[in-house]
């Protein structure tokens, strides 16, 4: 079989193999046995190999657009559609019944059989069918059983809006596609490698699904992404509807469950947990990460533990396994699918349209027969009733023929003809003649005309829907979604990933040395100078006297030359970094002295601090890590008219310019020494930290919540939804939960006003409080697992509007001041009870403003104070 590629821009081109195009031009030449004639096959290989990919393409390979199925997968479905009477049927029985429709071998039946089975959709699976999780494969055919879910049942199967076709060896037919009634290739998704093209779709959300041809219904736009069975996390910023250049990052769900040990709970798509422990061991065995031991507990769920030695961060833990293993990994979605014979490359947005537009024709087409098939009933039915209430059966007596028995009823009939639908035929005749005399003397005429009514009622019902079939086509989409729909909810969070450098996060695997004499550096030099802890992937900034700088590669050894007076690890886009230089120009020129960072330069590109004048000379150089100011001692050499010779430079009052910048003279005369004087504090001031809600990361950036501008030990306050609280440093390698509620810069000063429900006593209770530092997890609401926080606040007089509800729904509005209500306590009290009557809502109103703030009241650390306090009544008793 071939395609055509005439006015398809989107079809595969075809690709002559090199075979073909040396051999374009020749002939070749089949000599006969006995040496005398010759046949000419020109062109041959060519045709025989489009007919074998156009095949494998169409016969094998890619999905078809209207039922999102390839071949084998439809012949399965249609072979346990025959074998189906509500039991369970071996999957051997199945693969061997399929196999009068498929000629390619019973392992691939068993193997599409048991991958449909395990996208846990179309197919009631009993016994071992194997894990996706651990990649353990399913048993025996002849051990596990499958019958068809009733969601297949219901949506995939119609013999009577089916088109068939004669199977391979022409003595059964089978479906050319099913009349599946659902966005099918998008749920399950897809992936087959054909002759020159390959297809994968990825598998997406049930219910998003169904929301999305809603709208498409609707005429309303919508965005569909995927959802993975094995969960995780996904960005889809890169998603591009699922055509040919797009890709999604996928992400294990890695959590810490304390300062030494992480979880994996969820792991990417087309991974498992076999290969997912190997990808990590293999970084560990390349220095990469450093874990302690890992264990692999899934069972039913994923759940990997990895054990960090002492001293690691679990956080930088968490990226390096995402830069280094199988943590995170990228997929390349390639939406190919059938449709009109030939390939198509197109998003799955238009899939979507698709498969939504010919559900609505299958349901039209459904409408149509069902119509047909009343109206046949009706026919009857009144041909029937005439039949019998007219006694046109007593007519037939005197008839000896049949021809006269048909003529004698056509006659009797021919009065009524105007109340029927259609023309009477002669097969009608004939099947009032077949009716027995025992049905004709039990007619009961008034549930004759019942059964026509009711036969009336459904053909106006179904009229009114092929009128109406849109909002038909949107109420059968909700009855799916709310028959079983709840049975797919989204496994894989859809989040945006913050980049990680494998630089920042690559455990220091190696050492660097440096030989200063003979100008090499490098790892292996283990008898020469130690200079810093490195990873083999991390880069070097070198600084020699004559003012020259470069950055290269860590290596096993390497000449760089000697002169060297600065050499460190290269932090790329570093602008904490700065460094000082005072240097002459020239042999006898100014002396200059400039303040820069070097945030990216080229490799193993050479650059200058001076201006590149011959006989420039570097006369003091200083890094500093975070912009550290310097006062120098400066020593003038003696000469007429100089009146200071000794003086002190600041150098905090430079401004911080580029590396190329010249900088400013620190002096006109010859300079004898430059010194050390004082090391100053940083001139860069505090940190400025946002925190981006969409990856849930602190960056320096300026993307998202600005938290403020941190120093020294200045911390990050997190309130969680649950009523809880801890406190972070600002380092922008920590991971955060989604369940943030409030995250700020931590102030010790600030009182905070809490209301929450308490599960223990069944009230509402109100407190004020001042947060801790806590770098641990602390509750503010108990640890009742029905207790709930409500509202939180931090202005210095909330107010709250407490509206009643229940037997005490006419109550009077409370106002609550809640300054003057309760007085400020530990975090870890009760707080005092707001009410004994049944609450519907609690509102917080504008705060009150005040010239002189209200003492603040103190209490001991974990004082009680609960509804017996008699200094502290409730408002109502």
């Amino acid at each position: 079989m071939s395609f055509d590629d005439t006015n398809t821009p989107n079809a595969p081109e075809e690709v002559p193999s090199e075979a073909s195009e040396n051999q374009h031009n020749e002939e070749q030449h089949l000599w006969d046995a006995d040496s005398t004639s010759i046949s000419h096959l020109p062109g041959m290989y060519r045709e025989w190999f489009l007919d074998y990919a156009s095949y494998v393409i169409l016969e094998r390979a890619v999905p078809h657009i209207n039922d999102g199925l390839k071949p084998v997968q439809r012949r399965i479905l249609h072979s346990m559609r025959r074998m189906d009477d509500g039991r369970y049927n071996k999957v051997a029985n199945i693969i061997g019944n399929t196999m009068q429709f498929h000629p390619h071998g019973d392992a691939s039946i068993g193997d599409a059989l048991v991958q449909l089975g395990q996208k846990d959709l179309l197919i009631d699976c009993q016994g071992n069918w194997g894990n996706v999780y651990t990649g353990d494969s399913a048993a025996a055919p002849r051990y596990i059983e499958a019958r068809l879910t009733k969601f297949a049942q219901e949506v995939v199967f119609n013999p009577k809006t089916t088109e068939w076709k004669l199977s391979y060896d022409g003595r059964n037919n089978e479906p050319v596609t099913l009349p599946v009634k659902f966005p099918l290739l998008l749920t399950q998704g897809v992936e087959g490698i054909a002759v020159g093209l390959a297809s994968k779709l990825l598998p997406h959300n049930f219910n998003e699904l169904i929301d999305a041809s809603i709208a498409y219904l609707q005429e309303k736009p919508f965005e569909i992404f995927p959802d993975f069975p094995t969960g995780g996390m996904v960005d889809v910023s890169r998603y591009n509807d699922g055509i040919r250049g797009g890709a999604v990052k996928v992400r294990a769900k890695i959590s810490k469950v304390d300062s030494k040990t992480l979880m994996v709970s969820d792991i990417p798509f087309g991974k498992n947990t076999t290969s997912l422990i190997e990808s990590i061991l293999k970084a560990n065995d390349k220095g990469k990460i450093k874990i302690k031991k890992i264990d692999d507990n899934t069972a039913e769920n994923v759940e990997i533990m990895i054990y960090l030695p002492a001293g690691s961060s679990p956080d930088k833990m968490i990226d390096a396994l995402y830069a280094f293993t199988d943590c995170e990994v990228s997929i390349s979605p390639n939406a190919c699918v059938i449709q009109d014979n030939k390939p198509y490359f197109i998003g799955v947005s238009e899939i979507l349209k698709e498969n939504t537009d010919n559900t609505v024709q299958l349901l039209k087409r459904e409408l149509e027969i069902r119509k047909g098939e009343l109206e046949e009933a009706w026919h009857m039915s009144s041909l029937e009733r005439i039949f019998i209430e007219n006694k046109i059966y007593q007519r037939m007596e005197d008839c000896e023929t049949m021809e006269a028995v048909v003529q004698t009823i056509d006659h009797g009939l021919e009065p009524f003809k105007e109340v029927l639908r259609r023309e009477v035929t002669r097969e009608d005749i004939i099947k009032l003649t077949q009716i027995r005399m025992i049905r004709i003397s039990k007619f009961d005429a008034k549930k004759a005309d019942e059964y026509i009514a009711s036969l009336e009622e459904e053909m106006e019902q179904i009229v009114y829907h092929l009128a109406n079939l849109i909002t038909y086509a949107i109420d059968y989409y909700k009855r799916i979604k709310k028959q079983f729909g709840k049975n797919f909810p989204r496994k894989t969070e859809i989040r945006s990933f913050a980049s990680i450098e494998a630089s920042k996060v690559v455990v220091k695997n190696e050492k660097l040395f440096i030989n200063r004499e003979d100008g090499f550096i490098g790892t292996s030099l283990r008898k020469d100078e130690y200079v810093c802890d490195c990873s083999d992937i991390d880069d070097i900034i070198i600084f020699y006297k004559d003012g020259k700088y470069i950055v290269t590669k860590v290596t096993d050894k390497a000449f760089v030359g000697k002169n060297i007076i600065h050499i460190a690890v290269f932090k790329k886009n570093d602008k904490r970094t700065i460094y000082n230089a005072v240097y002459r120009d020239g042999k006898a020129g100014n002396v200059y002295m400039k303040r820069f960072a070097v945030t990216g330069i080229t490799r193993d590109k050479e650059y200058h601090i001076t201006k590149e004048t011959a006989g420039s000379k570097l006369m003091y150089f200083s890094a500093n890590p975070n912009g550290e100011s310097e006062i120098l001692k400066v020593v003038l050499r003696p000469k007429a008219r100089i009146r200071n010779l000794v003086f002190d430079v600041d150098m905090g009052e430079l401004a911080i310019k580029g590396r190329a910048a010249m900088g400013n003279i620190l002096t006109k005369y010859e300079v004898k020494s430059i010194a050390l004087k004082k090391k100053g504090e940083s001139t860069l001031g505090g940190r400025k930290i946002w925190f981006e809600h969409e990856t849930l990361r602190l960056n320096a950036d300026g993307r998202g919540q600005f938290l403020g501008e941190f120093h020294g030990g200045d911390q990050v306050l997190v309130i969680t939804k649950d009523g809880q609280y801890y406190l972070t440093t600002y380092d922008l390698s920590n991971h955060y939960e989604d369940n943030i509620l409030i995250i700020e810069k931590y102030r010790n000063d600030i009182v905070w006003s809490a209301v929450y429900f308490d599960g223990d006593q069944d009230f509402y209770y109100i407190k004020r409080f001042q947060f801790e530092s806590s770098t641990k997890k602390q509750s503010i609401i108990g640890e009742h697992p029905k207790s709930h926080l409500v509202k939180i606040m931090h202005v210095d007089y909330p107010r709250l509007e407490v509206k009643f509800g229940g037997d005490d729904k006419l109550r009077e509005k409370l106002i609550v001041e809640v300054a003057e209500f309760i007085g400020v306590k530990s975090f870890k009290a009760k707080g005092k009870r707001l009410t004994t009557f049944q609450v519907s809502k609690i509102h917080e109103l504008d705060p009150i403003i005040k010239d002189e703030p209200k003492p603040v009241e103190s209490s001991v650390e974990g004082e009680e104070v609960g509804e017996d306090d008699k200094n502290q009544m409730s408002l109502f008793e």
